[in-house]
């Protein structure tokens, strides 16, 4: 049996209602934030309204969101990610996030086999930060000259200003890295791994 693919309108009403209760604002709050009457503001969330096009881009600025995501399809065919191993010497990454998705993040598994810790020298750096949690084994960090062992159940989060790698101590490593924009490049697009 086929579902009923979602009203789009109703969608959007509830996503503009919920992110205001969210924020917990009034009708009032978000109408003053938006420059919306209140009594507008209302019947655009009960359906007793058409929603424009001028009044979404207020309203979505207001919720500190974008049109795009106020107007995106609630279609769930495309929930399920299947990520696929992408492998480099001593590295094989799984992308566990859309392209474009959470913010401009990046959200990887990487299984690590490559134990010997980098030359100093050759450490990358590029701006922002990153964060990783160790899934199975051990992780050692280098930061510049500091080399700081991460065992499994633990978590990083560095500034990627500092010169810096990853590799595993004593055996393969399992982590779930979240890199931003820049790290992404650094990291997943030129060298398929870390």
């Amino acid at each position: 049996m086929e579902q009923e693919p979602p009203d789009l309108d109703q969608l959007i009403r509830q996503r503009i209602r919920s992110l205001r209760l969210a924020q917990g604002w009034t009708l009032e709050a978000l109408a003053a934030r938006c420059h919306i009457s209140p009594s507008n503001l209302s019947r655009i969330e009960t359906g007793r309204r058409r929603i424009a096009l001028d009044q979404l881009v207020p309203i979505a600025r207001a919720l500190d969101t974008t049109i795009d995501q106020l107007v995106e399809s609630g279609d769930d065919q495309d929930v399920v990610i299947r990520p696929q191993p992408c492998d480099t010497p001593g590295y094989t990454t799984w992308l566990l996030s859309r392209e474009r998705s959470m913010g401009g993040v990046t959200v990887a598994k990487m299984r690590i086999t490559r134990q010997e810790p980098m030359p100093s020298d050759a450490l990358p750096v590029h701006p922002g930060h990153e964060w990783f949690t160790v899934l199975s084994g051990t992780a050692r960090l280098q930061l510049g000259e500091r080399k700081i062992l991460i065992h499994e159940g633990n978590a990083a989060e560095f500034s990627t200003m500092t010169p810096h790698a990853v590799s595993a101590h004593d055996g393969p490593l399992e982590i779930l890295t979240i890199f931003d924009h820049n790290g992404e490049r650094a990291h997943l697009r030129n060298t398929g791994g870390r």
